[in-house]
């Protein structure tokens, strides 16, 4: 015999839309929803716009939605992607770290000048051995910095907002001591590979799609083991049908982002230069203005594809990012660690006398900030051949910014790795679109900005439907 609860739920989902019905059976947050149809609105609208001021090309001849841009897209998230996915855990304890920026900057300078004018007069230039000492001192560093930001707030009880921000500005001056306002470059040739730097940054298309394959079987494996965790625990059961498209939508965005990124060729000059370094016999091609024959896409592919057209595949500093978001998630959803963090954020008081040592957790998740912010600075040292003290400026803002624009409440308790990924992901396409645009510096600040400040009222009002 059912009972009046049972008979009120059977009588709501009757009720409910066939939308609010795919919604509860797939669990997809609509949140989510929403961030990917404004970024696919954003990145429409660049790639038409871009179109209009090209002549004779129309409304579909864009620039943005190219191989090309796409590829070059994703490798500048990289690095703000990667640190978001520590603030979402600092921001969900009720935390902040406005020193990352400066952070990164410090840790930047200081793998530099290890490098160029330590490790390098050291062990000699080329060495093998430079770029794993270089990125092992780089995270430890990070650490330390990391947990002394943990340590004061924690345990000095000084609020976390004064001492990043001092921070922020103390970092900002150690960076520039370090180098008094220069520029250290050149990398270490090895080391520059990390970012995304020369052609040989990339795994190429096979190796891509290995990864893209591996990818869409963890996503499987992923539905499987959920539904055997959910059954062991007696739990709800999504429907099958609700499974298989969450496997599929999966499978179908990592083979169709692999598919992109295949298809971006190395460039004609590019090609040319590393055939000639290798000894590589270059085809019958198109001459430049020197005799030169080069490999060109269009008309000569033809000839050129039997040896020395190459395209690149996943970029190293796009594979870290993703290895990052995929760890992270799994540190917050699945490890005793994520489940302290949440409970604490949720409710501080709680958790601490429910026995969880607060106060040291808060140490931990300060130190794997600072090991995120040290692999950012490593991967946009590397990408840009070079370390200043400025090479940080404002990224504490758009890691915030991108943290918020995923969904993670400023009140802590809620918030998620991937959601923040994705807010990583449309800051940058704004920022890139623009730039491809010509857009002037002020009103792309003035865009970031606003979708800033709209992103924090749809999150206020969706908080307060739902309530």
């Amino acid at each position: 015999m059912s009972s009046p609860s049972d008979t009120n739920q059977v009588a709501a989902m009757a009720e409910e839309g066939a939308v609010s019905r795919f919604f509860r059976a797939t669990e997809i947050d609509s949140r989510m929803i929403g961030m990917i149809a404004a970024l696919m609105v954003v990145w429409a609208g660049f790639d038409i716009y871009s179109g209009i001021l090209r002549p004779n090309v129309g409304l579909f001849g864009g620039s943005f939605l190219t191989p090309r841009n796409l590829w070059t897209l994703l490798v500048q998230t990289s690095s703000i992607a990667i640190m978001s996915t520590g603030m979402v855990l600092l921001i969900v304890m009720r935390q902040l770290d406005l020193s990352v920026g400066s952070m990164l900057s410090t840790i930047a300078v200081a793998i530099g000048v290890l490098q160029v004018f330590k490790l390098g007069p050291w062990l000699g230039v080329g060495n093998e051995y430079i770029w794993i000492i270089a990125v092992v001192c780089g995270i430890a560093l990070g650490a330390i910095i990391g947990g002394f930001n943990g340590l004061l707030t924690a345990y000095a009880g000084i609020p976390a907002f004064i001492v990043t921000l001092g921070g922020l500005i103390a970092y900002s001056g150690v960076a520039w001591a370090l180098i008094r306002g220069e520029t250290v470059a050149p990398m270490d040739k090895t080391f520059k590979l990390i970012g995304g730097n020369g052609p040989l940054a990339s795994i190429g298309p096979f190796w891509s799609w290995v990864v893209a394959i591996l990818a869409c079987g963890l996503v499987v494996l992923g539905l499987l083991n959920g539904r055997r965790e959910r059954r062991r625990v007696n739990f709800p059961q999504r429907p099958v049908w609700a499974e298989v498209f969450l496997g599929l939508v999966g499978s179908i965005a990592i083979l169709g982002a692999t598919a992109v990124v295949n298809s971006y060729p190395w460039a004609p000059k590019v090609i040319e230069n590393y055939a000639k370094d290798n000894g590589l016999a270059i085809p019958p091609g198109i001459e430049d203005k020197n005799g030169d024959a080069i490999c060109m896409a269009g008309e000569a592919v033809v000839r050129c594809v039997d040896g020395l057209i190459f395209y690149t595949g996943y970029a190293i500093p796009v594979l870290i990012a993703l290895a990052v978001g995929f760890a992270m998630s799994f540190i917050s959803k699945r490890t005793r660690f994520g489940r302290y963090v949440y409970a604490t954020g949720g409710n501080p008081e709680a958790a601490d006398l429910s026995g969880i040592n607060t106060r040291w957790l808060t140490v931990k998740v300060f130190m794997l900030m600072g090991i995120l912010v040290a692999i950012s600075a490593i991967i946009t040292s590397a990408r840009l051949d070079a370390a200043t003290n400025s090479l940080g400026q404002f990224n504490e803002l758009y890691v915030i910014a991108a943290v918020v624009i995923g969904g993670t409440a400023l009140a802590g308790g809620v918030g998620t790795i991937y959601g923040a990924m994705l807010g990583a992901l449309l800051m940058q396409s704004l920022q890139s679109g623009m730039t491809l645009l010509n857009f002037e510096s002020a009103y792309k600040d003035m865009v970031v900005g606003t979708v800033l400040v709209t992103a924090v009222f749809v999150d206020q009002v969706y908080r307060r439907r739902v309530k």
